[in-house]
């Protein structure tokens, strides 16, 4: 396999070609790389990974992105852990370096943004100082200063961010360099000289850059062909080239959600390492979450090495795995929803299916027990696990407490496994979400679990099961999202999502019996989540046109956490969704709502069919007439994501084997943070 074979970085060699790059994880103590840095690139060492590039660190004071954002110059101490822990299982590790320039903020800093011209930071409308020649001339010495205390603390090079929320491609870009100077007349000159210091720093260290090589921005950004030559001109200049895409105006395209293909960049970089001296290696980069398809990249010669930085968020062994059993690896479903942290949440890196990334230092490794057998009885425990509930957090306690060494019975009241997985895939169009139903199928045939699917658990058999009992029932719709008429019953949006997924690519039967062919449908969304949204995309793409009604400024607002804001409006657009905004719903009819503007009072009738797209309540009826007595998990305690549902699953296998008794009905219910701390 050409992915785990070993390739020469400048003076190094890594052992493979699978690179864990560069992003934000908000694991540091205000500016300093912390022990759980260490715990959490060691984990990715562990699991094979060639190429560790560790979060960016700013080389200059005048650059404080995010609150944790790393310092440079307080690093030290910091890289050298990782590269100790990491160079224990072989890895390279390199430091990334940058300045965020115009694309930062002030929030931290209380001091004006540095560029190379007063283009407005695009969400924020921050404009930045125009950096003057001594500002120029100190974050150029700030790169090779930063260069100097990497290679003292022991790390194999550094990489040079010319991408996305970077400085340096700043200033190569029309975009952004408005400048009349030698810096403006010539726009690569900053980026010779930052390689250039850098590289007289950095002693025998590698020296890579990650390069933007299409702004989507033609009218006076980098587009691909100018790529070509500013390319030819820096890759001499470096030992390795990352090929990236996206600008200040594009920046959800460097690191999209599922809406993108994985492997979009493909054809880009293919073009790129055609174009230039093949002896610089070209690091691949956009969305590749699979071994197969980073392995026919490589055999296809479009790059050198693969960056999986997703994936092995998704999986640390991947690299590992990749060698042995790739099957095996838990895929990243690219939902962005916990593992891009840049925001003002300042929340910690994790992961929506594997909820320990990150948390390393916090949660114990949940498989397996010490001395169990996946599938025994008596190892951990002689009594038998009961599972209600196929969805994510059901499928994730058959999967852990079997691993485990539980004896596992997994019953689901309906035909398939996947619960609200396979409602969420349905409403993008998701392979990837499908095939994490996928893998946990593989799974628990693997572990021998009991699955019993077109059976509704009673509370005579929760109550009769002789062992612990996890319930993971999901949820029920919710209050309808406005005022009904009498006799109204509100079409949720699940259940046309739902019987989307029932119908074959031919037969839209169950979808046509809600929703007639052709027709008009308004979408109620108090939420502005993805359920609505989808929802709207999906009826659009079967031929129905769509009105969405929401309370906020835009269409699926909470989008804006993971990357889709923009994205999602632009897609509507083309689909010819029609957005209602700033309303709230004061009565719902037969076919038609009336709502009124928050500001105007004005009142208006929409008339079509009604899906309402509203909030759930928890089905917890199972709960209740089983005496409250049991572990529930996920949306059976309150409706939210996959990776809430995932992480509660594990703390109650966690807290089967550290307590190994049921919760008494007037016990705090596990789920509710009485489980398994972080």
């Amino acid at each position: 396999m050409k992915l785990l074979s070993p390739i020469r970085l400048g003076n190094a060699e890594a052992s493979n070609r699978v690179v864990f790059g560069p992003h934000a994880t908000n694991l540091g103590v205000r500016r300093v790389l912390s022990p759980r840095h260490v715990a959490y690139y060691e984990r990715r060492a562990a699991g094979g990974a060639g190429v560790i590039v560790v979060e960016e660190a700013s080389v200059h004071e005048s650059d404080w992105p995010y609150e944790r954002a790393p310092l440079a110059s307080d690093c030290g101490p910091g890289w050298g852990a990782i590269a100790e822990a990491c160079h224990g299982h072989g890895s390279l590790v390199m430091a990334a370096l940058g300045h965020s320039g115009g694309q930062g903020t002030s929030h931290w800093s209380q001091a004006p943004l540095w560029a190379p011209s007063d283009e407005p930071e695009v969400n924020t409308r921050e404009i930045p100082k125009i950096m003057e020649t001594a500002d120029i001339a100190a974050v150029i010495d700030g790169f090779g200063v930063a260069a100097v205390r990497a290679a003292e603390s022991g790390l194999d090079g550094i990489e040079i961010n010319a991408g996305q929320q970077s400085l340096v491609r700043q200033f190569m870009s029309g975009l952004t360099n408005r400048r009349t100077d030698e810096y403006g007349d010539d726009r690569l000159r900053f980026v010779r000289e930052v390689i250039a210091a850098a590289r007289s720093s950095v002693g025998d260290g590698v020296v890579g850059l990650r390069l933007s090589c299409d702004e989507l921005a033609p009218w006076a950004g980098i587009t691909p062909d100018s790529a070509m030559e500013v390319a030819r001109s820096l890759a001499p200049l470096v030992d390795y080239l990352v090929v990236v895409k996206g600008s200040i105006f594009s920046v959800s395209a460097t690191r999209p959600d599922t809406h993108e293909p994985a492997g979009f960049n493909l054809d880009l970089v293919r073009d790129i390492r055609a174009g230039i001296d093949a002896s610089i290696p070209v690091v691949a980069q956009g969305s590749i979450i699979d071994v197969g398809q980073a392995e026919w990249a490589l055999g296809d010669g479009r790059c050198d090495l693969v960056e999986m930085t997703r994936a092995q968020i998704a999986d640390a062994d991947l690299a590992g795995k990749a060698g042995t059993d790739p099957a095996r690896t838990r895929p990243c479903i690219l939902c962005n929803q916990t593992c891009q942290v840049r925001d003002n949440r300042n929340p910690i890196i994790t992961c929506v299916v594997d909820p320990r990334s990150g948390h390393e230092l916090d949660d114990p490794e949940p498989c397996p027990a010490p001395g169990s057998a996946p599938g025994s009885l008596g190892t951990v425990t002689d009594r038998r696990v009961l599972v209600v509930g196929g969805g994510p957090g059901g499928l994730e306690a058959a999967r852990v407490a079997s691993e485990r060494g539980h004896g596992v019975r997994l019953v689901e009241a309906t035909d398939r496994l996947g619960g609200m997985i396979r409602t969420a895939a349905e409403g993008a169009g998701r392979r990837p979400l499908e095939r994490l139903v996928d893998w946990f199928e593989g799974e628990l045939l693997r572990l021998g679990v009991e699955v019993v699917v077109g059976h509704r658990a009673t509370a005579d058999e929760v109550v009769s099961h002789a062992g612990p009992v996890i319930l993971a029932t999901g949820s029920v719709a919710g209050p309808p999202a406005g005022p009904l008429d009498a006799d109204v019953e509100l079409l949720t949006a699940v259940a046309v999502l739902d019987a989307s997924r029932l119908d074959g690519l031919d037969d839209l039967d169950h979808l046509d019996h809600l929703v007639p062919p052709d027709g008009h449908v308004v979408i109620l969304d108090p939420i502005g989540g993805p359920i609505g949204v989808s929802t709207a995309e999906m009826l659009c793409r079967h031929g129905r046109t769509a009105t969405l009604v929401t309370g906020d400024a835009f269409a699926g607002q909470m989008l804006a956490l993971s990357g889709d804001l923009a994205p999602c409006n632009s897609r509507l657009a083309r689909l010819g969704v029609e957005i209602v905004r700033r309303v709230k719903v004061v009565r719902v009819g037969n076919d038609e709502i009336t709502v009124e503007h928050r500001f105007s009072g004005r009142r208006t009738t929409l008339v079509g069919t009604i899906v309402d797209a509203g909030p759930r309540l928890p089905d917890d009826t199972l709960w209740a007439d089983t005496g409250r007595r049991h572990r529930r998990v996920g949306d059976s305690v309150a409706p939210r994501t996959i990776h809430e549902a995932i992480l509660e699953a594990r703390r109650a296998v966690l807290e089967i084997d550290s307590s190994g008794s049921r919760p008494a009905a007037d016990q705090p219910d596990p789920a509710a943070g009485q489980g398994v701390a972080r």
